[in-house]
């Protein structure tokens, strides 16, 4: 039996960039365009009618942005297994940061190679959070030391020591090693311990701080000072 194709919406305010995603997309046997926005509010709307498995996200755009679409996304129970995969020009952006805790799972530039797209869609898809954590690592850790990390509206010192308070000991070494870039293999053998094991730990991180998925893990690494960027 042929599994389902991996349901995908564009979204982005340039119509030409929107065919050429879709010309891509639409040429791989496993993925599917369901849909094409031009705005944030036009994507939520279709992302309800339309329940993709992944949304290409665009941040900049007129009207509602990415960054507000894809936080009306993340809080709507009804689409917890959308999967949201920012589009960002720039390497380092304040709004992708912002995007990731919001509840995407990830970033990819518009720069990319149509092989990275393609793979950073199928990652999505499966559930992984996401896309490079290297790569997510990085511009976390550029943007927080340059003393950007906070916009008012995340949790107070207080609130992310209670939070990590209720994390077991492995659970937070893993955490830090999630925030460090670490994939789960490389977790599993720095600690002696099988990838499932670690799988489960990060499963039950990201359960205890409401974490969507990884790349939420990262962001809160970090912004709770349990991962401290370093400044090359």
């Amino acid at each position: 039996m042929t599994p389902s194709p991996i349901r995908v919406l564009l979204v982005d305010d340039q119509a030409l960039l929107r065919s050429a995603f879709r010309v891509l997309v639409d040429s791989e046997p496993d993925m599917q365009v369901v849909g094409e926005a031009a705005d944030g509010a036009e994507a939520v709307a279709l992302t309800r009618s339309t329940r993709p498995d992944v949304v290409l996200m665009d941040i900049r755009m007129p009207g509602t942005d990415g960054l507000a679409a894809t936080r009306m996304v993340s809080a709507d129970p009804e689409l917890a297994d959308v999967r949201v995969v920012m589009l960002t020009t720039f390497e380092v952006d304040e709004y992708v940061v912002q995007s990731l805790r919001a509840g995407a799972s990830g970033f990819l530039g518009k720069g990319a190679e149509p092989d990275e797209l393609l793979n950073a869609i199928r990652i999505a898809a499966g559930g992984e959070a996401l896309l490079s954590p290297a790569a997510t690592k990085g511009l976390i850790a550029t943007f927080l030391a340059q003393g950007g990390s906070s916009d008012g509206e995340g949790p107070s010192a207080a609130e992310y020591s209670e939070r990590l308070d209720a994390l077991t000991g492995r659970e937070r070494e893993v955490l830090v090693l999630v925030g460090g870039g670490h994939s789960n293999d490389e977790i599993a053998e720095r600690l002696a311990v099988s990838p499932l094991t670690v799988k489960t730990h990060v499963n039950r991180a990201m359960a205890k701080l409401g974490a969507r998925d990884r790349a939420q893990l990262v962001v809160f690494a970090y912004e709770s000072g349990l991962v401290r960027p370093r400044v090359e």
